[in-house]
């Protein structure tokens, strides 16, 4: 992070990136001194409430970032910056979004945890736009010019009033990461969302106190996950391993959605060899929490978060290959596990190989439900689409996989290609067309039946 008294002294010119946090009131006239480099303005965490009228002399700015501040609406001014294409008014004190507020090269905008109730008609000429984070609002509908948004990967939209989705939102092409838990979706209204999750498996309830923590091992949006151990061991899980790992929820919206959705979700999900392993839940006014087994040191993450450049899609280190057959072992286990979570009722909404441990065999273990939902809520065509919608994910992981770990030999180029095949089935506009997970299953085991036939002989 830089500073105030930095950047007045000319001492950051030429920087591309500049961070400020200082209680400002007014945005800083100095920033304008950048405006020949600056690619990314990060001001959260201040007291702003406007930008200046001239903000678009920022000719080179491709990111703006205004987290944790005042705005009660979004400046007009940023239409006019002619590279700007990320955008982040997240927790501030928004309730709508102007006509012709948004640059038409939008690719993310970030609004989660804000007071919006609705957006303008004019956000379907954001033909750009990848991904789109409005948890935590009060939006009760979507202006249908966004079907229109056929880029459109990634949304979150829980937390919010919707009491219905327009069907145009499951048929959008490339989506393939989408959260709707937190809307009272039925007649019923919130009375139903309460009676679903009292649907969920019965689970040991644990006291926080019964358990000693230590040092944090993950964190994420929805919480942060410790290492921990029992000091008071439950009956019914004596013979247990006393290590343990747990996630305790931040308690307030996230950009995935409430906590409290993720729990019950990650209970309805049952058990499954390829889930991390949930063995009791921590239920408290104050707290709630997930007591999971500990995952093994020989696991590690099968890739990274995107970052800002690639948006929705993971990132990788270069030269961590795997072969084929831990390639095939991993998606097979995935599409079983996923064959696993519809049948339950539940979506994950977050397929991603950051969100994916392996071990060297490529023993696959499974987490995060931060942006599930649950799929008994929907109407059944829409139910049906949600799969399609995570059938697209995994043609997306496939392709990940593929491109940057899968280590290429000359006597696999036929089954490479088949799997390539898998994902472009997988990919395909028409939603209709797209494989369910059992049949990925089918197809990936084929492979995989293949590859050790071939290896046989």
């Amino acid at each position: 992070m830089q500073t105030l008294a930095q950047l007045t002294s000319g001492e950051l010119k030429g920087t591309k990136r500049l961070t400020l946090s200082e209680n400002l009131t007014v945005f800083p006239e100095a920033i304008f001194s950048l405006a020949d480099t600056l690619e990314v303005l990060d001001l959260s965490g201040n007291q702003l409430t406007e930008l200046p009228n001239d903000f678009a002399r920022l000719q080179q700015l491709k990111r703006l970032f205004l987290t944790n501040n005042h705005f009660e609406q979004i400046p007009t001014v940023i239409a006019a910056c002619p590279r700007l294409e990320m955008i982040s008014f997240k927790s501030n004190n928004l309730t709508a979004v102007a006509q012709g507020t948004l640059p038409l090269q939008t690719r993310w905008l970030i609004l989660t945890d804000n007071q919006i109730t609705s957006l303008p008609d004019d956000m379907g000429s954001l033909h750009q736009l990848q991904k789109l984070a409005l948890a935590g609002n009060k939006l009760s509908a979507l202006p249908a010019s966004m079907a229109n948004c056929s880029h459109l990967a990634l949304a979150r939209l829980s937390a919010n009033h919707f009491t219905q989705f327009p069907d145009w939102l499951f048929q959008l092409p490339k989506l393939a990461w989408l959260a709707l838990s937190g809307n009272p979706l039925s007649k019923e209204g919130e009375g139903a969302r309460v009676s679903a999750k009292l649907q969920s498996k019965p689970m040991q309830t644990v006291a926080l106190t019964d358990i000693q923590l230590g040092q944090v091992i993950g964190q994420g949006a929805s919480g942060v996950i410790y290492s921990a151990k029992w000091l008071k061991q439950p009956e019914s899980l004596y013979g247990c391993d006393l290590n343990i790992a747990v996630k305790l929820f931040k308690g307030e919206v996230t950009s995935d959605g409430y906590p409290s959705d993720e729990l019950a979700c990650c209970l309805q999900s049952g058990d499954h060899h390829n889930l991390i392993k949930v063995v009791a839940q921590i239920n408290q006014a104050d707290q709630l929490g997930l007591v999971m087994e500990l995952i093994p040191n020989s696991f590690a993450n099968l890739g990274l978060p995107p970052s800002l450049d690639t948006c929705t899609r993971d990132t990788f280190v270069k030269g961590e290959e795997l072969g084929l057959q831990q390639v095939l072992f991993v998606l097979t286990q995935m599409a079983d596990t996923m064959t696993h979570l519809h049948q339950n009722g539940v979506s994950h909404g977050d397929v991603y190989a950051h969100n994916t441990m392996i071990n060297l065999e490529g023993s696959m273990l499974f987490g995060d439900f931060g942006a599930s939902s649950n799929l008994s809520l929907l109407p059944e065509l829409q139910k049906e689409a949600m799969e399609s919608i995570e059938i697209n994910a995994l043609g997306c992981l496939i392709d990940d996989l593929v491109e940057n770990r899968l280590q290429l030999r000359a006597d696999q180029l036929d089954l490479v290609a088949g799997l390539k095949q898998l994902s472009e089935d997988c990919l395909q506009i028409d939603l209709a067309l797209r494989p369910r997970f059992s049949e990925m299953l089918a197809s990936l085991n084929a492979l995989q039946n293949k590859l050790n036939a071939a290896v046989v002989s």
